[in-house]
């Protein structure tokens, strides 16, 4: 039985029962919200860890993207990124390798890592074709389908399947008339296939099958957003739309199967338009959980676009977006290296709290209330437990020459709040 169909036939599940005291609401509430389809725990049946979920009312998670590429594939550096990832707080990690051996990288990240843990199956098979001298359009949609089935035996939570690119879908992207066309790049190694193979997209085509099989484990479908928008000057055109609305159909499909299902989302967005998209995917998609990546609402923050992707996952998760992929300051630019993971997460939980503070999500708001009593009091220690980043709170701090005083070297004898406390004094 998935978490769906236990929640459904009124079951309280000790994942449940984890997630309802992480979350401070009643086991009653989440149940009822996963049998709806607004909450998912991303939990393969056959992993051991402790589990996560993902939806409406409940804090919202970041996940970090780690993995190889065809010239950079040390699977104890991944490992690493692992690691750094998780002690910055990331909730789940995206195994994207594609270089290197990858089944042996995707075990070890598996075997070690404490939190869910996510693919893009076309990826691998795709890679095994290039490996062996053959190009994309030898794939089969048993090879697809196959490699599915071996991520979901191996222990994956949740797979990132494109399926609303369809032979529909790509004429819409063709008249559009994109700046930058397909960025995705699961979404265009299936766009690849369908055109050189004049066929339809075997993930929408043999649907009932990737349901069969997701369903066997409780893997968590992550409906991917191959037409979603790489410039601010496509957002929400035609093709992401068209794309969006085939997804909400898939997602019934898949509650009606018994499959965990959540949406993945743009992208670059301009900034008055990212609360109008959480708006726009919660009507169409029957309110699954939406999983985005930033949103990045420039396009010339190259470097820093961990920064832009903060200031866009802030409004969205404030908007109703629940799961936010990392975005680094390497993106467009370079595989992310240790320190590139940690300030995209870091970046990341920032946006998720600010979110979850306009939300009025459990305990949020007790936290920032924590850490203005902290700063009342002079309480260093008590500053660093509370705030998002501990590890750099406490090293910046340890630079300040007055760092064993009750001030910081900002203010010294100026500090407002002992000013303040001196007139309070006097006053009558």
């Amino acid at each position: 039985m998935t978490q769906l169909e236990s929640a459904r036939a009124g079951r309280i599940t000790d994942e449940m029962r984890q997630v309802a005291e992480y979350e401070q609401i009643p086991p009653e509430e989440l149940r009822d919200k996963i049998a709806s389809g607004r909450v998912v725990i991303p939990k393969n049946a056959a992993r051991q860890f402790v589990p996560r979920a993902i939806g409406k009312g409940l804090c919202t998670k970041v996940n970090a993207n780690i993995g190889t590429s065809p010239s950079r594939h040390d699977p104890a550096r991944e490992l690493a990124k692992l690691d750094a990832a998780v002690a910055a707080g990331a909730d789940a990690v995206m195994d994207l390798s594609t270089g290197g051996d990858l089944d042996a990288t995707l075990r070890s990240i598996l075997d070690k890592s404490p939190v869910m843990v996510g693919t893009v199956p076309v990826y691998k098979a795709v890679s095994r074709m290039l490996a062996a001298g053959r190009t994309c359009i030898d794939l089969t949609s048993d090879d697809i389908f196959d490699e599915i089935e071996a991520q979901c035996r191996e222990g994956v939570d949740f797979i990132t399947v494109h399926c609303g690119i369809t032979q529909n879908t790509l004429q819409v992207l063709k008249g559009c008339g994109r700046h930058l066309g397909m960025v995705s790049r699961g979404g265009s190694l299936i766009a690849e296939w369908m055109v050189r193979n004049q066929a339809e997209n075997p993930l929408y085509a043999q649907y009932d099958r990737l349901l069969e099989i997701t369903r066997a484990h409780d893997v968590t479908l992550s409906l991917g957003d191959g037409l979603r928008p790489g410039s601010i000057f496509d957002a929400q055109d035609r093709a992401q739309i068209s794309e969006l609305v085939v997804l909400g159909q898939l997602a019934q499909q898949a509650r009606d199967a018994g499959v965990q299902v959540m949406i993945e989302g743009p992208g670059h967005v301009p900034l008055s338009r990212i609360a109008m998209d959480m708006k726009l995917q919660q009507q169409l998609c029957g309110q699954a959980p939406y999983y985005v990546l930033g949103p990045l609402p420039t396009d010339i923050a190259a470097g820093h676009d961990h920064i832009a992707g903060a200031v866009g996952g802030a409004i969205a998760a404030a908007s109703g977006a629940d799961f936010l992929c990392y975005v680094t300051p390497a993106e467009h630019l370079t595989l992310p290296g240790l320190d590139e993971v940690r300030e995209g997460v870091i970046a990341s939980k920032i946006a998720a709290h600010i979110g979850d503070l306009e939300k009025g999500v459990a305990g949020a708001w007790d936290r920032d209330r924590e850490m203005t009593a902290a700063r009342r009091g002079f309480d260093w220690p008590a500053v660093f437990a509370h705030a998002i980043d501990p590890e750099k709170a406490r090293a910046m701090r340890a630079q300040s020459e007055d760092h064993d005083k009750d001030v910081c070297t900002m203010c010294g004898d100026f500090c407002a709040l002992k000013t303040y406390g001196r007139a309070l004094e006097e006053i009558k």
